[in-house]
Order: structure tokens, then sequence, then C-alpha cells
């Protein structure tokens, strides 16, 4: 039995990151791993969001399957800390946005309509890597229930911005949350097939 396999039956991964890459408290080489996380994933939410698939009523993107999904694989810091910094690269002017430069750019696009679900992800993958610390991604069940949380805090925090902009006496759930619902259950659906099984592969 090697040593990582040891430290791995004393200490069980609490993230699927952890069980992948199992450091510990390496010092520089857990430092290392980190951040090519963060980055990797800031990469990975930028490419969500510019990818569109063709699906009823609207093109679905993969971007909030992503932002979850990095909670659920990173852990709750880590996941936010990706998407944190994909919300400075955007901020910083890069064209990382669903839309974008064609809608606008950098803080201007941030606080426009969909800036509350851009906060969102960021409080979602958080709350959504807090459970997987908790192994509800182990299961195809609690992934779904995880996945459903994560989502309703995305939509919180958009349709309350959106109200807020458009007023309160616009569609704004027509707007807003409708189109997606179906979208969403499909990416629900696929996280409940994929990060249960990526488990059981990797033990």
């Amino acid at each position: 039995m090697t040593t990582a396999s040891v430290n791995r039956s004393l200490n069980p991964a609490n993230t699927m990151l952890e069980q992948l890459i199992p450091l510990g408290d390496a010092g520089s080489s857990k430092w290392v791993r980190n951040v090519v996380a963060v980055v990797a994933g800031s990469i990975l939410l930028t490419l969500s969001a510019k990818a569109s698939i063709p699906f009823f009523p609207v093109p679905m993107t993969l971007q909030t399957l992503v932002v979850l999904s990095l909670g659920m694989i990173l852990g709750p810091r880590l996941g936010a800390a990706a998407v944190l910094a994909y919300l400075a690269q955007g901020a910083l002017g890069l064209p990382v946005f669903a839309g974008t430069p064609e809608k606008g750019i950098g803080l201007a696009y941030m606080l426009g309509t969909t800036g509350g679900y851009l906060l969102g992800f960021l409080v979602a993958s958080y709350v959504v890597g807090l459970l997987a610390e908790r192994r509800w991604d182990r299961s195809v069940l609690t992934t779904i229930a995880a996945m459903i949380i994560g989502n309703a805090i995305i939509y919180a925090f958009g349709i309350a911005w959106l109200g807020n902009i458009v007023g309160w006496d616009k569609p704004v759930l027509a707007w807003g949350m409708t189109p997606f619902l179906l979208g969403d259950l499909a990416k629900i659906l696929i996280a409940a097939a994929v990060l249960p099984t990526l488990w059981k592969l990797f033990k």
C-alpha cells in the first residue's frame, strides 16, 4: 500500500479534488494544486458561458452546471474562488460572460439585468460546496437536492436583481426564470448521473 493510499484511508477526502490529488497539508504543493484548480475552473466557466446548445424553449448554456459542479468538485472555498476569479476577469473587461462583448463588457455588463445571476453564482458555488463536503455529491438523490438548492439560490439573486432594475410590474419570472427551467432540469440530471459515478470510479 502506498503512502498516499494510507493517508487517504486515514483522512477520507471531503471533496473530489482531494480524492484525486490527496496532498493533505503538503505546503507549496497544495498551494499550486489549488491555484491551478481555481484558474482551470474560471477558464471552464468562460467556455461554458460561450457554449450554446439548441434546446426548448431557449438555447441552453452549461454555465450553471459548471458553477455548481465546481462547488461540488473543489469544495466551498476553492469553488467560490474559481467563480470569483471568473467575475474578476469580467470586471476587468475581458469578454468572459455570455453575450460579451456584443452586449457590453466590464462593470457596465455586470450591473445590468444579469448581475444578480452572477452574484448568485458565487453564493451558490459556496453553498453547494459545503453540501459536497457533507457528501451530498455521492448519491443520486442528494446530488439532485444539492443542485436544486444551488439553482434556487441563483434564481433568487437573479430575479431579485432583475425585478429591481426593470420593475416588479413587468413579467420578471417569465423573463428570468421559466424559459430556463427545462434546461436546468436537464443539467441537474446530468450532474446526478455523473458526480456519484465519478466518486465510485475514483474510489
